[in-house]
């Protein structure tokens, strides 16, 4: 069995309400994977709360954001195990952006 590493990026430009968003993706991280977020960047139009969810489980609810401002909100790596779900919500319906830094740790199968 391989482990491939990949260094990735995702931005979100959300101009919709305040739907949950899944950045890495509706079926990432697959079972065979595990994704450590080193960083999450919030740019919100408003003033929203925003709130971060791994696995069902509020990892993170920010204080109310600043308008026109970037805001990280991690302070250590997040780690989102394969099979389970990541959403970032905010609480208003302004325009609101999300851009995320993670390593994607991949077990692959090789024969």
């Amino acid at each position: 069995m391989a482990v491939v590493n990949q260094y990735k990026f995702k931005g979100i430009d959300n101009n919709t309400s305040g739907s949950a968003l899944t950045p890495l993706g509706a079926s990432i991280p697959a079972v065979n994977e595990t994704i450590v977020i080193k960083s999450i960047l919030v740019t919100s139009a408003g003033t929203p709360v925003v709130t971060v969810t791994n696995n069902s489980i509020t990892a993170i609810k920010s204080a109310q954001l600043t308008a026109n401002t970037t805001t990280e909100l991690l302070t250590q790596p997040l780690i989102v195990e394969g099979g389970t779900s990541f959403t970032v919500q905010s609480s208003t319906t302004d325009s609101f952006d999300v851009a995320i830094s993670y390593l994607n740790i991949k077990k692959e199968v090789t024969t």
